[in-house]
């Protein structure tokens, strides 16, 4: 990487002065950019995209300028070098790109109405105004906007409005700050806010086509977050305000704007009557995580996006330890073990995948660094590792050391593991780096060898992998004393296993806790005293046994058909994070079963007979004093029982949807997807299609519209198959924010896949259009590819992406994508077999 093709070696602004007029009705932007800063070369870069450049100003003098298009910028001769002015007078469209400064759309009592707002990470503040748009290039910013303002209407920014001149909104001067950090946002919106106990105000601002009331979880998480974060970070929030705005059209999840942090609908506002538990969680952590990055990320940034990490995968776990400690009987760590854990081990196990650092270069490679598995996922465990390794007091001295050291600049890597390595006094860093610079992961095999329990490390890969004779530096977190702390050499003999199972008095185990980035794989004499004494296991163990044996049968280290006994095992757990676990397992099984065949209708029977005792014991509808594990856990047992074809509940469900048919959105939201996707698939017909469509685009509660959008995707209906896919392109029914997860549903019903396998071949280039210019672009063909298991479409998959191969931003993930399907469709074709004969001897 050279240094010298960043913007910034050509000049480093210290403040801007930034005029934006923005005109919803033309859907014209127009206004000056004057950065004032220090140049260091003749002729200076500054960037710009989808612009037209009227004037350009040096020191209030005409300037000669060219413009560099594939570069997203305009070439200066300032003429000289040091202190310079310049000021660049533009217009440019106002796009429905859901990037840059763009519209966002919704109803209103049956009237259409807009809000604009923001979304400039990666690098599209340079559709906004002519900027350096680089992380390094902090600056002051002063922000002056006007537009075709309405009585009533709301302004925000990342700072405070200090006065109102001829319609022009001026702003506080901000921090010093990264570019892709502005943020503003106008429309009629409605707000609720509060203090903290230092004296920053929080708000919530939503359009009125919320109720009041669904702002109220999303402050008290606000406000509470930051006062954690104060206390555990010891360093003060650094600006007068957190605003936190829900913008009805937002292709990202949430975005750490400092100050006026954004978030889809869905993220933020809830209906503090009936939501369920998980997608209070949900909402909750997606507020800690933005908020964890005012500091992490918005105070100290990374010097260039090869560190995203640094921002991601720090807040990814800091929204765990943030709700944790103001919410502590939701025990939010157990969904981290869930969620993030799997889905960074399935991912980080594809040869091809990034590291969790990468060097990079092209704008379009940049967003695809947001590998959510890699840089949010596993770079968390990676800095769970850390945080078990030093110590909170020292992970807390070491943030102190760092906050105090990079406040209102930037950071490497290296930097933060120098603060943690001070404030322990271990070399964080050379440990730390054996996961940050490598892609993959390990799997330790535990064996007894000649009487004698040896360790050994090689990298894991689910399918073909160039081992690349990679070691890591492994916290073992064994519960044997003799086992090393850190495990770095290709093997160990740890001693006579005999003498020290007589000693321990319990089953040799290594990762204990789950916080390290691997896999075991115990071999027989290990693996079946676990299993002898399971149930004295935590519920984490136990999920361990589980996603350990699942990868393994992943990567063809042991046959699936051999774990198939052992799901009975696990079935009437109470705990939620081993039901997770074992339907994250069960649920592989059916990639082996034809659709309507006797294999299926087998692993039907096999899903009854796991699911019933829990249904039998939780039932429906919650029962008073329940604990939040049965609350958790119902969800995915009435899941199996329908898929089982369980005739008890599907009438259940059908009695729901029945008794609550004047208003559906009042079904609890627990079980509420299950009532309504029964009643598609079960009892259908075109006018219960109609109405549920008709309530997805009137209401404006998010959780409901998930659900209905869940439920109509799994119609077997050819002809309300072909409304769906005419709806995927009317942005009046579906958002393109919300197309994907459409998308999926209907491709991962068996009825409808090939429509939508189609649709997405035949309209490639819309979707480009439409949604290509953001980091969730590439999701598309990850979604397919976790569909995807037959030697047909895995042929098709290639013939259509392949060509594409070359595209930035792309690559990557075409190429892992292939290598996932070919593994899995070469997986099903040499077990299904056994796996098939081994659920038939289980059901029996």
């Amino acid at each position: 990487m050279t240094e010298a093709t960043h913007f910034y070696q050509t000049f480093q602004p210290t403040h801007y002065n930034v005029y934006i007029d923005i005109n919803r009705a033309t859907k014209q932007i127009s206004g000056t950019s004057m950065i004032t800063g220090d140049a260091k070369s003749e002729t200076i870069a500054v960037h710009e995209k989808y612009m037209t450049i009227s004037a350009v100003k040096v020191d209030g003098q005409d300037a000669p300028f060219t413009l560099d298009e594939k570069a997203e910028g305009i070439r200066i001769n300032v003429g000289k070098t040091g202190a310079v002015t310049v000021a660049i007078d533009y217009t440019a469209p106002l796009t429905d790109s859901m990037m840059g400064i763009y519209p966002s759309y919704y109803e209103l009592n049956g009237e259409k109405k807009q809000i604009i707002g923001t979304q400039f990470e990666t690098t599209a503040a340079r559709q906004a105004f002519p900027c350096v748009d680089e992380p390094e290039a902090k600056a002051t910013f002063d922000l002056a906007i006007k537009y075709d303002e309405q009585p009533g209407e709301t302004i925000l920014s990342n700072m405070p409005e200090i006065k109102t001149e001829d319609g022009v909104h001026y702003f506080d001067t901000t921090k010093k700050m990264s570019s892709y950090l502005i943020a503003f946002a106008f429309g009629d919106l409605q707000s609720k806010q509060t203090t903290t106990k230092s004296g920053v105000k929080v708000g919530v601002f939503a359009t009125k086509a919320h109720q009041p009331k669904e702002l109220d979880f999303a402050l008290d998480i606000a406000k509470r977050s930051i006062e954690f974060y104060e206390d555990f970070y010891q360093t003060p929030y650094p600006l007068p305000h957190s605003w936190q705005l829900a913008l009805p059209d937002f292709s990202a999840g949430a975005m750490e704007n400092w100050g006026l942090v954004t978030y889809r609908e869905a993220y933020l506002t809830l209906d503090p009557d009936n939501t369920s538990l998980d997608m209070k969680q949900l909402v909750a952590t997606v507020i800690a995580h933005e908020l964890a990055h005012q500091w992490f990320g918005d105070l100290v940034t990374m010097k260039w996006w090869d560190d995203l990490w640094l921002n991601e995968s720090f807040a990814n776990m800091m929204e765990y330890v943030a709700i944790d400690a103001i919410e502590p009987d939701w025990h939010i760590w157990e969904t981290f073990q869930s969620s993030d854990v799997p889905m960074a081990l399935q991912r980080d196990a594809t040869d091809g995948v990034q590291s969790v650092h990468v060097n990079v270069e092209d704008p379009a490679e940049i967003d695809a660094l947001f590998d959510s598995a890699i840089v949010y996922a596993k770079g968390a465990r990676m800095l769970v590792m850390a945080r078990a390794l030093v110590g909170d007091d020292a992970l807390r001295k070491g943030l102190k050391a760092y906050f105090e050291a990079h406040h209102y600049g930037n950071a490497k890597g290296a930097d933060l593991w120098a603060a943690l390595g001070d404030a322990s006094g271990k070399d964080v860093g050379t440990i730390m780096n054996s996961w940050l610079e490598q892609p993959g992961y390990p799997v330790v095999s535990a064996s007894v060898v000649d009487g004698q329990l040896t360790l050994s490390q090689k990298q894991f890969f689910i399918g073909d992998g160039q081992d690349a004779g990679r070691l890591w530096q492994i916290p073992l977190n064994s519960n044997y004393e003799v086992a090393p702390a850190i495990f770095k050499d290709a093997t160990v003999t740890l001693g006579d296993y005999a003498e020290l199972r007589q000693a321990a008095g319990e089953p040799f185990r290594v990762n204990v806790g789950n916080n390290s980035h691997f896999i075991v794989k115990y071999d027989q004499t290990l693996l079946d005293d676990i299993l002898a004494h399971v149930d004295d296991l935590d519920a984490t163990a136990q999920l361990q046994v589980l996603q350990d044996l699942r990868l393994l049968a992943d990567g063809r280290q042991i046959s699936y058909a051999s774990v198939v006994p052992l799901l009975s095992r696990f079935a009437n757990n109470p705990a939620t994070v081993v039901t997770v676990a074992l339907y994250r397992l069960a649920n592989n099984l059916k990639k082996f079963v034809t659709p309507g065949s006797a294999e299926e209708k087998t692993l039907q029977a096999f899903y009854d007979q796991l699911s019933g005792q829990q249904v039998a014991r939780l039932g429906w509808t919650p029962q008073a004093g329940e604990s939040q594990d049965d609350t958790l856990t119902r969800p995915y047992v009435l899941n199996a029982a329908l898929y089982a074809q369980n005739a008890q509940a599907i009438a259940d469900a059908h009695q729901l949807f029945t008794a609550n048919a004047e208003n559906l959105a009042g079904l609890s939201a627990d079980i509420r997807v299950f009532v309504l996707r029964n009643e598609v698939k079960n009892f259908g017909s075109a006018a219960l299609f109609d109405q549920l469509i008709t309530a997805y685009q009137q209401s404006s509660d998010a959780s409901y519209k998930a659900d209905i959008a869940a439920a109509v995707t799994a119609t077997t209906d050819a002809q309300l198959i072909a409304k769906l896919i005419v709806a995927f392109e009317d942005a009046n029914t579906v958002k393109p924010q919300d197309l994907r997860a459409w998308y999926r549903g209907v491709l991962a019903n068996d009825a409808g896949q090939q429509a939508a396998w189609d649709w997405l071949r035949n309209e490639w280039g819309w979707l480009e259009k439409t949604v290509g210019g953001d980091m969730e672009f590439t999701t598309y063909i990850t979604v397919t590819t976790n569909i995807f298991h037959t030697p047909e479409r895995l042929a098709e998959f290639k013939a259509f992406f392949e060509p594409k191969i070359n595209t930035p931003g792309l690559t990557r993930e075409i190429k892992m994508d292939t290598k996932v399907i070919e593994s899995r469709v070469d997986l099903i074709e040499a077990e299904k077999d056994a796996v098939n004969a081994a659920v038939k001897d289980a059901t029996k």
